[in-house]
């Protein structure tokens, strides 16, 4: 089953992995051990984390290297610019309605 983006970093777990590994390559025992879980479980969550391009796997001698794929991080950076276009201008506006509401106040 293919997975997208958007299911790998709907977990938590997920996010946090990601945030582990922004920072630089990680082997899954190095992972592992920032969780309260199994390493089995954290191999689960790199698989997806994997299958849906958002890390990449280096081997270096016998250890598997995790790290981030910034493209894939970019295309949900690109997806979320719509909303925070819409956000700013909400925001905006209501700056622009507390700022008329502290005008008519004094």
């Amino acid at each position: 089953m293919r997975r997208d983006i958007f299911q790998a970093i709907a977990d938590p777990t997920r996010r946090a992995i990601i945030a582990l590994i922004a920072l630089q390559a990680m082997t899954p025992n190095a992972i592992a051990e920032n969780f309260n879980t199994t390493r089995q479980a954290v191999s689960k969550h790199l698989r997806i984390l994997t299958e849906c391009e958002l890390v990449k796997q280096e081997h270096q001698g016998r250890e598997i290297y995790y790290s981030l794929e910034i493209n894939k991080m970019k295309e949900i950076d690109k997806w979320l610019e719509q909303y925070r276009k819409i956000w700013e201008t909400r925001f905006n506006q209501l700056d622009n309605l507390l700022a008329k509401i502290k005008k008519n106040k004094k």
